[in-house]
């Protein structure tokens, strides 16, 4: 079997480094891997519809700094194939039959829906395509035939669904899809990055991210500003680094050799995490230290996004020539579900033989 990968985002704003440490630094070292047969990574604008839909414009304008983020942090055109979910029509019609195979409770029941929806303050009024947005995925997934599906933990329940929908098919109809395994950061920082604020998620609605493209004036600002332990009241005092956002993103990013560049006093976080523990080290201190790593892990994204950002029309070319190519892969998909469901009437020339055969009998 091919080992494909399948992954993307939702067009709703800028990535941030969340996206990053989360997924897009995976997505970008799987790629250069060369253990993968293909690898698919979509703008999930149709998905990002589901609770924008009086805001298309939004979706539309985000297309590409979305493309443009991907391309920044290394994604490459000639290696991964880039495409917009919206231009794959196929998609949708995979949605429509998978509906069958999942129950209102069921979809009530998952866990990331439940958070998306409480968080989004639906209440009642919940849109349809939102509700379904599991089912939508699954389509999204197993119209490439993926076999791993890099995410960040919160979209556990989200993969486990789809592997329900795949094993039901393939029990009802036969073995015509694959069922995808999840692929987890290695890191456990990057699982769920939390906000600046100290909020448990990193979130662009409530503001409390740090953009892949930020200007160096405004990381600097943010990271300044950022929470920490709110009991470390003075330097002295001994400080907690497990729930302290700023350790939590110097355990995501910091090197051994950040330290030897920014903090030589320390040969590693583990003795700039012991310090802070038994007191004497300052909040300002780790934030400095924390500034100056992120900046220089995202300054080569930002200069490559600035030098991308001076052809537009070439990343809307490489977005199109991969739509083209995604399409033609789910149509093969498509027609294997259909031939599976046994609704494929025009091709199946055995149906059609035999349904002649009968009625020629009948006329004799």
């Amino acid at each position: 079997m091919s080992k494909v990968i399948l992954t993307g985002d939702r067009p709703t704003g800028k990535l941030h480094i969340g996206h990053y440490v989360g997924s897009l630094r995976r997505r970008v070292e799987l790629q250069n891997s060369g253990e993968f047969d293909d690898i698919f990574i979509m703008i999930a604008d149709a998905q990002a519809l589901t609770d924008n839909a009086e805001n298309p414009e939004k979706v539309r304008q985000n297309i590409i700094e979305v493309a443009l983020d991907y391309l920044a942090v290394g994604l490459d055109p000639a290696k991964s194939t880039l495409f917009v979910q919206s231009q794959i029509p196929e998609l949708t019609e995979l949605t429509f039959y998978y509906m069958n195979l999942v129950t209102v409770a069921r979809l009530q029941r998952n866990p990331t829906v439940k958070s998306e929806i409480q968080m989004r303050d639906f209440k009642a009024s919940i849109p349809v395509g939102f509700f379904t947005y599991p089912i939508s995925q699954a389509a999204d997934i197993t119209a490439f035939k993926a076999t791993t599906v890099p995410v960040g933990e919160d979209q556990e329940p989200m993969i486990e669904q789809c592997r329900e929908i795949v094993h039901k098919f393939n029990s009802i109809y036969g073995e015509a899809l694959v069922e995808p395994k999840i692929l987890l950061p290695d890191n456990k920082a990057c699982l769920r990055l939390p906000g600046t604020d100290g909020q448990a998620k990193m979130s662009k609605s409530i503001g409390n991210c740090i953009y892949l493209s930020e200007s160096p004036e405004s990381i600097k600002k943010k990271v300044m500003s950022m929470f920490t332990d709110p009991n470390h009241l003075r330097v002295e005092d001994p400080g907690e680094v497990e729930n302290n956002p700023v350790f939590i993103y110097l355990t995501a990013f910091a090197k051994d050799e950040h330290f030897a560049e920014f903090a030589p006093d320390y040969a590693n976080l583990d003795e700039m995490k012991a310090h802070y523990q038994r007191g004497g080290l300052g909040d300002v201190k780790v934030k400095k230290f924390l500034n100056n790593v992120l900046q220089a892990e995202l300054e080569p994204i930002r200069k490559r996004r600035e030098e991308f950002q001076k052809d537009i029309p070439y990343v809307y070319d490489v977005l199109k020539k991969g739509s083209e190519v995604a399409e033609a892969r789910a149509a093969q998909t498509l027609s294997d579900v259909k031939k599976a469901m046994r609704i494929d009437y025009f091709s199946d020339e055995e149906l059609i033989a035999m349904q002649s055969a009968k009625y020629q009998e009948n006329n004799d």
